[in-house]
């Protein structure tokens, strides 16, 4: 029964098909949590493993749930650890864990782009080229309007993006803490 479902969505809708193969090496659950095992610190895995959380937050990112809270409220049940203990894991995820997975998705990315030989021409061959951006916030610069009435103000981060324009890709990222030290 399943082949004969599966079949129909290839036939219909290939691409969906192949964005959610994709999605399922790029963010293989037991390469996120060796991610995260050889770059956290100081946060570690009880009962909520980090591919968790990277598969609750894409459902945020790709528009499935408006938000975090409707996400867990979707997959209470499969997560089975409160509320608090998600909002703690997210909280707590560390710069170098987060760094690391930008870097390690853009590689299996780059990977499987060669493998489909979808490697565009070079901007300048025979030369590496890379786009540096970044954000620094000024001290003059509000925080959300939203997080005016609480006491622990998200502040705000500083980052720097490196750029592959030939892959058309974010491939490393270098971040800072704290736009504005206490």
């Amino acid at each position: 029964m399943l082949d004969a479902i599966f079949e129909r969505f290839v036939k219909q809708s290939p691409v969906s098909v192949m964005v959610r193969g994709l999605m399922e090496r790029v963010f293989n659950a037991e390469q996120l949590d060796s991610l995260f095992e050889n770059h956290a610190r100081s946060q570690y895995t009880r009962e909520l493993l980090f591919s968790s959380i990277v598969d609750l937050m894409s459902l945020v990112v790709c528009g499935i749930y408006p938000s975090v809270n409707a996400a867990y409220r979707a997959k209470a049940s499969q997560l089975n650890v409160s509320r608090t203990a998600v909002y703690d894991k997210l909280n707590g995820i560390e710069l170098d864990v987060s760094a690391a997975l930008l870097r390690e998705t853009a590689a299996s990315m780059t990977d499987v782009m060669q493998f489909l030989g979808g490697s565009p021409s070079k901007l300048l061959a025979p030369y590496q080229l890379r786009i540096i951006d970044g954000n620094c916030l000024a001290a003059t610069d509000h925080r959300l309007e939203a997080l005016k009435p609480y006491a622990a103000k998200a502040l705000p981060g500083k980052s720097l993006v490196v750029l592959d324009p030939d892959l058309r890709m974010a491939i490393d990222v270098f971040l800072c803490e704290d736009g504005h030290p206490l």
